[in-house]
């Protein structure tokens, strides 16, 4: 690997402030996103790319990827990002004035993200990043970080490039035609110097096995320009059913029970919950850790543990031993998931498992683990103070005969219980990293100074000289709250009272069209209507009190509303089973949109859900409006927009109304915007706009609706769609449509032939 230098050493420790103008809102669901090789994350400052100046990142990442003779090489580079355009450098421009970089190109709007997960490189664990264009995934190529903080914010250094792309684009025609004539990222093309570095081929194989820097590569964040405050964390984004009673506090970790569901039978939930003064990237980093002698010094029940198989950089089989003093003789399987939603919550899983790798061990009992969950997420920072705080949860589930026994006699006996044990997990985590100061600040971000004459050519110059490489050979942000957070909200509270208006929604229909009668009894999907909420196998229409959308003073304090009744009725659904992933379903001789009564309506939305699976399935919802979209409206910028626009702003909110608790964890309930985790294409035709999300396109997305599959007939799900409102005159948001799919059948899907 290339001898690189350190970054600054000049430079001082921050936590990462917000950037630009534009407020962040995000999703577990996404929670609902390959690469090797660890570095620094990459950050940004400046103005709103609608002002006069533009985002600018900069920070250490690897390269990996394959040479022509088929050697896989993974490369320490810095990455400079400035507007639309991209630059990697062998060596930091802050310490080599007038280096030129190695590779140089622009973000495109076809460019796709798609954050892969960990992965081992030589000795060490790294979170990829995959790049590919949507139209040719010919293109591609994986850039890797050291810690999954870092990967997120590079993540978000992207979208902010297409971001300014897609706002040259709507400048004029002249700059659409400028922006197609340049050269687009491409991570994957070799550059003409790899026949040279094959020629030294012993030179090559070295600099590929260099482990010793991998992991030494301090983070650091570079940013120009000034930021404007920290992220304001939402509240979330649909209304859960959770009633949490305190039922134990020991040494500052509070435990708590699920009251609302504690006479189920079936059951019981409970969490500990703690503030950490560390980043959540920190937090998260020591709970994935296996490493014996760190896990000795905070987990006093499992700390032997063994790495059996890893899958999708998402998921991996863990096989332990508990400690002889709570379980002698026992040990136990489990696999793990995880995922880190966009607004920066991790969310970790664990299921009972077994592995042909383990068979049972002589002389110790297979024990089966507690289903569990950990929640890691960013709080914000005190004024005045740079350390970093996140929020600790882990959520268990106990049997319920046990627990109601011990709640009332007050016996000892669950003090020394293996769930009382895990609950001691959160204690355990916060005092080891109070004990280790180094941690709290070890993912923070560095903010480095410097002037922009110094280490980057400007806009101008990039638009004068000729962009020759590929960038894509480059690579070939719930109910438990701290203290201080609970203050904030209560305003918020109050004003979730409040529900959005008819009118709020109406002034996106063209008010100067004759609205058309809709029947619903004129269009049946393959998936029928349900009579009532005890219904199963159907669909019905929820109304959109139960997600909290934002409301028009969301710029100003974050406040939320309750969603009001949807713009668009939905009139049908189609469940359908397809060998392969289907597009453009409302061309299909089957789709009502082909029949007559179809074709008169003045405008459908048409979301085309893509499940993964054997066979895969196509959930087609069909939403119809009474008139066209009004010109000018935030709903016909949408329908008539670019792609660019539509990924930026298409948001879906999930919420699990009944299912098993750990489906609801895993799906979340913060809004999600779909064109940002995975892909999606739109076709827009005559009277109908269609959006093709491909579930399967994100290996996080895949992992999740994977375990949704498993209890589908036995969950409620409930889903809004709408536009992001980003502008004040955009506010407040209006729900476009909703959906309740009430425990679907997979086999009752229709078979779909293309």
């Amino acid at each position: 690997m290339d001898a690189l230098p350190s970054p600054s050493s000049s430079s001082s420790p921050s936590t990462l402030k917000k950037v630009g103008s534009e407020r962040s809102e995000v999703s577990t669901m996404s929670g609902l996103l390959g690469l090797g090789g660890g570095g620094g994350g990459g950050g940004g400052g400046g103005e709103d790319q609608r002002g006069s100046s533009t985002f600018e990142y900069f920070g250490w990442v690897y390269h990996l990827g394959v040479n022509s003779i088929g050697h896989e090489y993974c490369h320490l580079r810095f990455l400079f990002i400035r507007g639309k355009y991209v630059e990697m450098y062998k060596r930091d421009p802050h310490e080599n004035p007038g280096i030129k970089p190695i590779r140089r190109g622009v973000v495109g709007p076809t460019l796709m993200l798609e954050e892969v997960g960990r992965r081992k490189v030589y000795y060490g664990d790294v979170y990829v990043l995959r790049f590919f264009n949507r139209l040719d995934e010919s293109k591609k190529g994986e850039i890797a970080c050291a810690t999954a903080g870092e990967a997120q914010k590079w993540l978000e250094a992207f979208d902010q490039a297409k971001q300014q792309a897609e706002f040259e684009l709507t400048r004029g025609g002249s700059a659409r035609n400028k922006l197609n004539m340049e050269t687009e990222l491409n991570l994957d093309v070799h550059r003409p110097r790899v026949r040279r570095y094959a020629s030294g081929l012993k030179k090559l194989i070295r600099i590929g096995q260099g482990p010793e820097t991998l992991l030494c590569q301090s983070s650091s964040l570079g940013a120009n320009g000034s930021t404007d405050g920290y992220f304001e964390r939402d509240i979330n984004d649909a209304i859960e059913a959770y009633e949490w009673k305190c039922v134990r506090t020991i040494n500052g970790v509070r435990i708590f029970e699920d009251v609302a569901n504690s006479e189920s039978g079936k059951g019981v939930i409970v969490k500990a919950v703690a503030v950490i003064d560390a980043s959540a990237d920190t937090a998260f980093e020591v709970l994935l850790n296996l490493e014996r002698h760190q896990r000795y010094e905070w987990d006093m029940l499992t700390g032997d543990l063994e790495l059996l198989d890893s899958y999708d950089g998402h998921l991996d089989v863990v096989y332990g031993t508990f400690d002889p003093r709570w379980h002698s003789k026992r040990d136990f399987i489990f696999s793990r998931q995880w995922f880190c939603g966009q607004d920066g919550t991790y969310t970790i899983l664990h299921f009972p498992a077994v592995h042909k790798k383990k068979p049972p061990r002589s002389g110790y009992r297979r024990t089966k683990i507690n289903p569990s969950t950990w929640e890691v997420r960013n709080l914000n920072t005190s004024m005045g103070s740079n350390t970093p705080r996140c929020l600790v949860t882990q959520m268990l589930e106990i049997n319920s005969a046990g627990w109601c026994r011990w709640k009332k006699n007050h016996c000892s006996k669950f003090e020394k219980s293996v769930p009382y044990a895990l609950l001691c997990q959160v204690g355990g985590l916060k005092e080891y990293i109070g004990a280790n100061p180094a941690l709290k600040f070890e993912s923070s971000t560095t903010v480095i100074q410097s002037k922009l004459s110094e280490v980057s050519v400007s806009n101008a110059e990039f638009e004068e000289s000729e962009v020759k490489d590929e960038f894509y050979d480059a690579m070939s942000a719930d109910s438990s709250s701290s203290d201080e957070e609970l203050d904030n909200k209560d305003s918020k509270l109050n004003l979730a009272l409040k529900r959005t208006s008819a009118a709020d929604a109406n002034k996106e229909l063209d008010s100067e069209v004759a609205p058309v009668m809709i029947d619903p009894s004129q269009f049946r999907g393959s998936l029928r209507n349900g009579k009532d909420e005890a219904d199963t196998n159907c669909w019905t229409c929820p109304s959109g009190m139960g997600f909290m959308i934002r409301g028009k003073n969301y710029l100003k304090d974050n406040s939320k509303v309750m969603g009001g009744d949807p713009l668009l009725k939905l009139i049908a659904v189609d469940w359908f089973k397809v060998d392969k992933s289907l597009d453009r379903i409302a061309l299909h001789p089957r789709s009502l949109l082909q029949s007559q009564a179809g074709k008169k309506l003045p405008f459908v939305l048409v979301i085309n859900l893509q499940v993964p699976a054997k066979p895969n399935y196509s959930l087609a919802l069909y939403y119809a409006s009474d008139r066209p979209a009004k010109p000018g409206s935030l709903f016909a910028q949408f329908v008539d927009g670019s792609d660019m626009f539509r990924d930026a702003r298409f948001k879906l909110i999930p919420s699990i109304v009944e299912g098993y608790w750990m489906v609801k964890r895993a799906v979340g309930t913060k809004a999600c915007l779909l064109g940002k985790a995975v892909t999606c294409k739109y076709f827009r035709q005559d009277n109908f706009l269609e959006i093709d999300v491909d579930i399967g396109s994100s290996s996080v997305a895949r992992s999740v609706i994977g375990l949704v599959l498993g209890y589908v007939t036995s969950i409620v799900v409930d889903l809004a769609i709408l536009i992001e409102a980003k502008e004040e005159a955009e506010l407040p948001e209006y729900i476009l449509g909703t959906v309740r799919l009430n425990r679907l059948k997979l086999d009752s899907a229709v078979r779909l032939e293309v």
